[in-house]
């Protein structure tokens, strides 16, 4: 087919060649070329060049955005933590006083107990002494009639005189106590 397309170029008495095309064809298209030409050059690329400035721009404030926003936050950051360590010693603070304060309760509480037993001991030894001074003196009383009922069976004669008789009473109670307390002087 090249062979026949040459043959044909040939025989018309031309020679052309097939690659390179005729000059009112360069002419034309070298025309188009430069109208497209100024064309992309007034209108075309200055709105690509304002659209990428204008591109260029928006990276660049979301990129100082993006940084104000990063220190924000480093900031916040850093206020963070200190409050924190500042919780984390307040709450060591308390920690401490409740301690200390759980101490100072524990001791107040011993010491109110302790108070406590001794006037609950006084009392007891109080009603002790009481009911032992009643005791005495009842036992007194009984002794001495029982004492004189069995002196006037031994001795034959009747004891009515209070005055002998309490006399009798008395000795014989000082003589008891003595012999106790020699005896509990022995122990």
């Amino acid at each position: 087919m090249l062979h026949a397309v040459l043959s044909a170029a040939t025989e018309g008495g031309e020679t052309h060649s097939p690659v390179i095309p005729e000059s009112y064809d360069i002419i034309w298209s070298s025309v188009c070329f430069v109208i497209i030409l100024v064309f992309f050059w007034k209108y075309v690329l200055p709105r690509v060049q304002k659209l990428l400035d204008e591109r260029a721009e928006a990276i660049e404030g979301n990129i100082a955005k993006a940084d104000e926003a990063q220190r924000k936050a480093e900031a916040a950051l850093e206020e963070y933590t200190a409050q924190l360590a500042d919780a984390r010693t307040e709450a060591g603070r308390i920690r401490e006083t409740a301690r200390e304060d759980g101490k100072k309760i524990v001791a107040e509480a011993k010491d109110t107990a302790t108070a406590e037993a001794a006037r609950v001991t006084a009392s007891a030894q109080a009603q002790i002494e009481a009911e032992r001074q009643t005791a005495l003196v009842s036992l007194r009383s009984e002794v001495g009639t029982l004492a004189i009922d069995l002196a006037s069976g031994v001795i034959g004669e009747s004891l009515s005189d209070d005055a002998k008789a309490t006399a009798v009473v008395d000795r014989f109670l000082a003589d008891l106590e003595a012999s106790e307390a020699t005896a509990g002087g022995k122990k």
